[in-house]
């Protein structure tokens, strides 16, 4: 018998040394967790002292007191004073008037450096989710696995859906699949189709195969749908009620389940067949007299989102309509779910985020932190990209190289020329590029549009060609070299307001995002326009 419990304990010592190795910070909670205190302490005791205090460190403060009362007295002592587990009062004071994301970024690697995980545990834990998942996206890729595993299971699964594709992909895959499973089981459904999304094709299918029943259906019907759709978007946690039933009858039934879904607003009202009939706000349901039924003080004119339309156009019905929620139906009119503004607040902030890091030829889910060849191969496509281009326009000049070494004050002035032209193009192409996602600017008000962008081009064009003339024929001391370029800004600034407007519509009938590859084009458009007509102009006259 002995000897079973010895080997049992060598056994329990080399697999939380083992976790301990591979980061598996949870995995020691869980097993220190199913251990009695007493046993603890003699793990501790045998253990030498790194080990030791990177066991202490996962320890729950809450069993603290029980296992240092088996303890040697000396040895307790000195884990209390080394593990740093407890924040000094002036850290207290300094962490609660300085919060920025700054310094709990250093206080997290700090911490980490003098291997007080307890400290960034207690970190994490006081943070929103969506802040904590910000903060492991800050950390390089050791340092992050490390401090993922100080956070808490029951907080994992909401932090991993604040996470960007690569990162939540990585830290899901750290996770024992019995925790990532009871991290799933504790997200809205909407949550966990966004995570299932994000993981590979295998361990996303270990999730839905762990939901079962109900909610099994709901997330493989959620899942059917594209994720930029309302059927991507949606949530099925709506509570619905019959038209015919009367108030206080609805006020009971809420009574009854105790709790709302969050964001509730309104109650669905629908008939026998599930048919979608109309909305009951809450504001109405607690104001009206109980025996009144729903059907005499429901809504009928709130939008319906028909389930296939797209994420750009439920952000717009949001908008214009200053909706909290609203349902989701499908081609027959049966209610299938419904959208918040949490989330179309995220997917606002997801495009946005999108259209910045598109700009530049990035992914917006990428990894900050992801290794070098990697992040090199995808940002080595855009910059052949841009040679392409950037050899178009050295060709153009190429073509007038014999003009350039007559008249050398034109290679001086050709750069203005250039870059007049792409930033007049940037303004307009910003403005185009805005109004199409908010479904202001197509085919039927482009003519209007582009009338209005050239008049503009043209009055500012012709300011900024005097001005620019002005101080070339003050510079040079020729009033022909002013009239040349004087005469290139105009029509750079013609055609870079035609290009602004012209190329995001080609790209979009192309189904090719402007926000990606927009800016590229123009540039190209405006550098080869400016330098011909400066230099073509400057062949002629000169």
């Amino acid at each position: 018998m002995t000897d079973h419990t010895t080997g049992s304990v060598h056994t329990e010592i080399e697999q939380i040394i083992a976790a301990l190795e591979h980061g598996k910070y949870k995995r020691v909670r869980k097993m220190l967790h199913q251990m009695h205190h007493a046993k603890i302490a003699g793990l501790l005791e045998v253990l030498d002292p790194e080990q030791r205090l990177a066991v202490w460190q996962q320890v729950d403060s809450g069993h603290e007191a029980r296992i240092l009362a088996h303890l040697n007295p000396a040895l307790g002592r000195h884990l209390v004073s080394e593990s740093g587990d407890h924040a000094s009062h002036q850290e207290e004071e300094a962490e609660s008037e300085e919060s920025s994301a700054a310094t709990q970024i250093r206080e997290v690697r700090g911490a980490l450096a003098q291997g007080k995980l307890k400290r960034v545990g207690k970190i994490l834990r006081d943070m929103h989710p969506a802040k904590a998942a910000g903060l492991l996206e800050s950390l390089p890729p050791k340092e992050r696995i490390a401090a993922w595993g100080m956070v808490e299971a029951d907080r994992a699964g909401k932090v991993l859906t604040y996470l960007h594709g690569e990162s939540c992909a990585a830290l899901a895959l750290e996770m024992d699949h019995e925790d990532l499973v009871i991290a799933a089981e504790r997200l809205d459904l909407d949550d966990l189709v966004d995570l299932i999304q994000a993981l590979p094709d295998e361990n996303g299918q270990q999730l839905m195969r762990a939901t079962y029943g109900r909610r099994r259906e709901k997330l493989e019907s959620m899942l059917s749908y594209p994720e930029d759709s309302a059927g991507g978007l949606m949530n099925a946690d709506q509570i619905v009620v019959r038209p015919d039933v009367r108030l206080a009858t609805v006020l009971g039934y809420l009574r009854l389940i105790k709790s709302l879904p969050v964001q509730t607003d309104m109650l669905m009202v629908v008939d026998r067949k599930g048919i979608y009939q109309g909305v009951l706000r809450l504001s109405a349901l607690v104001t009206a007299k109980p025996e009144f039924k729903v059907a005499e003080v429901m809504e009928t004119e709130l939008p319906v989102i028909a389930v296939t339309t797209s994420s750009d156009e439920v952000a717009r019905l949001f908008q214009d309509h200053d909706l909290l929620s609203a349902p989701v139906v499908d081609e027959n009119g049966l209610l299938l779910g419904r959208i918040t503004v949490d989330d179309v607040v995220d997917l606002i902030r997801e495009s946005s985020d999108r259209a910045m890091m598109h700009m530049a030829g990035l992914d917006e889910e990428a990894d900050m932190f992801a290794p070098v060849l990697t992040s090199s191969r995808r940002r080595a496509v855009w910059l052949g990209i841009n040679l392409v281009t950037a050899f178009l326009a050295a060709w153009v000049i190429g073509l007038f190289q014999t003009t350039l070494e007559r008249v050398v004050a034109l290679a001086v002035l050709m750069p203005i020329v250039a870059s007049m032209g792409g930033i007049a193009g940037s303004q307009t192409l910003t403005l185009v590029i805005r109004g199409m996602a908010l479904g202001q600017v197509g085919g039927s008000n482009a003519r209007a549009l582009l009338g209005k962008e050239i008049g503009i081009a043209l009055l500012n064009g012709l300011l900024w060609a005097v001005v620019v003339a002005l101080l070339a024929v003050a510079w040079f001391g020729d009033w022909q070299i002013g009239g040349v370029i004087g005469a290139a800004i105009l029509i750079n600034l013609l055609f870079a307001a035609l290009a602004g407007l012209v190329v995001p519509m080609v790209l979009d009938r192309m189904g090719i995002d402007p926000a990606l590859a927009g800016g590229v084009i123009l540039t190209t458009v405006t550098d080869v326009i400016g330098f011909f007509a400066f230099l073509g102009l400057a062949s002629i006259v000169l």
